[in-house]
């Protein structure tokens, strides 16, 4: 097992795997995690969004409240892989530009289909879309290729 080069980590984030967000919860309980799809430019943040569901409001509290995350992503069949972000939230949008959307669904889906879905979720008035714009500080990778 080694660790990643830099150019390797950034690779890696900026393919298309699920990841899974966590942030600190209540004073002891275990940190709020959740998968989740997500948006990377080597370089750059990362970016992720969130829909109304029974956590989320608690889950943006925290993100709010602590300002940083961690996220990890991992390729799930053999060599395994995974790379960890620690990071500071530099941006809360609510709701997300159709635009900010697309670019994120379209890595995980056919474009029509990431079109639908945005809209779907946009035109909702029962859904609250977030968008969460984090800024990476500390990372920790593997590969056991």
């Amino acid at each position: 097992m080694s660790k990643m080069s830099k150019q390797a980590r950034e690779e890696f984030l900026a393919a298309t795997h699920v990841a899974v967000l966590s942030v600190a919860g209540e004073e002891g309980r275990p940190p709020m995690s959740a998968p989740t799809f997500y948006g990377y430019a080597p370089g750059g943040d990362i970016t992720v969004f969130t829909a109304t569901q029974r956590r989320t409001p608690l889950k943006l509290r925290h993100i709010r409240e602590r300002g940083v995350v961690s996220l990890v992503v991992q390729r799930e069949e053999p060599p395994y892989a995974y790379v960890t972000v620690e990071g500071s939230v530099v941006d809360i949008a609510s709701p997300p530009a159709e635009p900010q959307m697309l670019a994120i669904l379209e890595r995980y889906m056919p474009a029509e289909h990431a079109y639908g879905f945005t809209r779907g979720e946009l035109d909702d008035p029962e859904t609250k879309l977030t968008l969460i714009t984090i800024r990476p500080k500390r990372w920790l990778t593997s590969d056991m290729s």
